[in-house]
């Protein structure tokens, strides 16, 4: 998001002039037409670099942000700097922070927040040591509204291109919680768990099949380049080769000639699915049918119930209702079809026919029969808030081992395979080698 400054008038003729935040320049005028303002001047707020000349001939160098360079310039005039040279960054794109910057703030803040500091002397401390730019100007611009008086919640999810959507909106239900501290812990756990939850679908998914690529890869290129250059000097002059050659060299023949046929059927599925999955229908498809993968899905399914009650024991307190807690929950749990059944099927449950929390969640058919039977008891003694958070603790002791154990595994797996497929290049390779024309006069 971006901040823009418009000069211009009201319907009734009065001079205007007013800060909006907006993705890019055509969506501000959208939005000011709607708010019947006719616009005489549009300035979007970038970076600028400065290079300040001292008398004593000392430079000082530095960024700043600004509608002009002449606003710029007017604001080290008052200040008594007269040399003062000005450059536009020229590409001023707002690069997200790594997720260990925003996580170290969480903490950092979690830890003296326990120390009983002013969040206002907290964000001024961070705000000064944080060297990540995007993340610096966001926290100075969050103590800054605050100051104001803004409403914390609010504040915050302007900031959500900075923070992540659900992190912000966390941190942003902290500012009005009777419980700040804990929020912030809580926000702290979620993100470390969501963080492990896409590495370990990356170790678990992503990279195993990036390795079976590259070891299908390296081995066609041995059978369409590499073999026939040598086993064909045999062929050639008719000579026998052994059983293994013999059927490789056929393999290779039929590779060589339909090999256009072979990579459309094997790439051309991989690309539309691919592709598929990154639609909203698709996407919900592919969670559903991951989580029925064998070994892996089943702790897959149980890493997003627990990021969901996480999320959900985190605001349950500091959210306005029910509904929105569970919206919240559902968009956090980073599973489609989880996220679907919550939205459509328990969440109009308990507004259309005022059907209680466990009832609406089993109905929607998205969380296990462990989750379910600890939520319910949670319910029956009026304690819906710690049986969430057991749930989120009890499964990530247990992902957390089995998730270790099936990483092992997969790696193990595909070692297994990439010495099998050495194995094979090597004793084809040992044949090629012994094959010797008879000799003369036998």
């Amino acid at each position: 998001m971006k901040d823009f400054r418009v000069t211009g008038r009201a319907p009734n003729g009065k001079a205007v002039q007013a800060v909006i935040t907006a993705k890019n320049k055509n969506e501000a005028k959208l939005l000011l037409q709607k708010k019947n303002i006719t616009i005489e001047k549009l300035e979007q707020r970038r970076e600028f670099n400065y290079v300040i000349t001292l008398p004593s001939k000392r430079k000082i160098v530095g960024k700043k942000h600004a509608y002009n360079a002449q606003e710029l310039r007017d604001a080290f005039g008052k200040l008594g700097y007269k040399k003062v040279k000005l450059e536009a960054v020229l590409f001023d794109i707002p690069i997200k922070p790594p997720a260990q910057s925003i996580l170290q703030f969480i903490n950092l803040s979690s830890f003296m927040l326990q120390e009983d500091m002013a969040y206002d002397k907290i964000l001024e401390i961070l705000a000064d040591d944080e060297e990540n730019p995007a993340l610096k100007s966001a926290l100075k611009g969050i103590q800054a509204e605050l100051k104001k008086g803004r409403e914390g919640e609010e504040v915050f999810n302007e900031y959500a291109h900075v923070f992540g959507k659900h992190p912000a909106y966390m941190l942003g239900l902290a500012t009005k919680s009777g419980s700040m501290t804990e929020v912030y812990l809580a926000t702290a756990k979620f993100m470390e768990r969501d963080m492990e939850y896409k590495k370990n679908l990356k170790k678990a998914l992503m990279e195993p099949a990036f390795t079976l690529f590259l070891t299908f890869c390296a081995l066609l290129y041995y059978l369409v380049s590499v073999f026939p250059a040598t086993a064909g000097m045999f062929t050639n002059f008719g000579l026998d080769v052994p059983p293994l050659t013999a059927n490789t060299i056929v393999m290779s023949d039929f590779i060589i000639k339909w090999w256009p046929l072979m990579l459309s059927v094997v790439m051309l599925p991989i690309i539309v699915f691919a592709i598929w999955f990154t639609t909203g229908k698709g996407s919900f498809y592919r969670d559903k049918w991951m989580v029925q993968i064998p070994v892996i899905g089943p702790l897959m399914h149980k890493t997003s119930i627990e990021i969901f009650f996480r999320v959900f024991s985190a605001i349950y307190g500091g959210a306005e209702n029910n509904i929105e807690t569970l919206r919240a929950s559902a968009e956090a749990c980073r599973n489609k079809w989880m996220e679907r059944g919550v939205k459509e099927i328990a969440i109009p449950m308990m507004l259309k026919e005022g059907a209680s929390l466990v009832p609406s969640l089993t109905e929607a058919k998205v969380f296990n029969r462990t989750s379910l039977n600890r939520l319910r008891s949670g319910a029956e003694v009026g304690n819906v808030l710690a049986s969430a958070g057991q749930i989120a603790r009890y499964f990530e002791q247990e992902t957390t081992y089995k998730m270790g154990n099936v990483i092992m595994s997969v790696q193990n797996f595909i070692g297994m395979f990439i010495g099998i497929v050495i194995l094979f290049l090597t004793i084809v390779s040992s044949e090629i080698a012994m094959v010797s024309p008879a000799t003369p006069g036998m």
